[in-house]
């Protein structure tokens, strides 16, 4: 693979997902990112997301009906997805082989890997 000229950029957007924390949206990436970096666009931001989620580097939590969000975290986890706040929490659960062999796949399907998404809403959301 070619080295690309974002390569600070890249970095920069990396390190905006890992400060962030709680599965930031690309808009949440772009608007940290550009504290350090006030000339980066959203295309560059977007296009480098999904760079670093094709190499690995980071996860793409998608959310029907609603903005995707990154995670730094690779370990195998699934997520929560609050419907007031739009927030995505990670969820500890059984492994994945354990969730596998429990599936009941169909005849002659090969299962290879699942996310689970699951919606509700948040305790900071349910205070108020």
């Amino acid at each position: 693979m070619k080295t690309s000229r974002n390569t600070i950029q890249r970095s920069l957007i990396l390190q905006a997902v890992r400060s962030l924390h709680q599965h930031p949206t690309a808009e949440e990436i772009y608007q940290e990112t550009l504290k350090y970096h006030p000339t980066i666009s959203k295309a560059t931001v977007y296009r480098n997301l999904n760079l670093l989620v094709q190499q690995g580097e980071i996860l793409k939590v998608e959310v029907p009906d609603g903005a995707d969000h990154f995670d730094f975290k690779l370990q195998y986890h699934h997520h929560a997805y609050c419907r007031k706040c739009s927030n995505v929490y990670g969820m500890e659960m059984p492994t994945l082989e354990e969730v596998m062999e429990r599936a009941k796949e169909p005849p002659g399907f090969l299962l290879e890997e699942c996310s689970i998404l699951f919606r509700g809403v948040c305790s900071k959301c349910k205070q108020k």
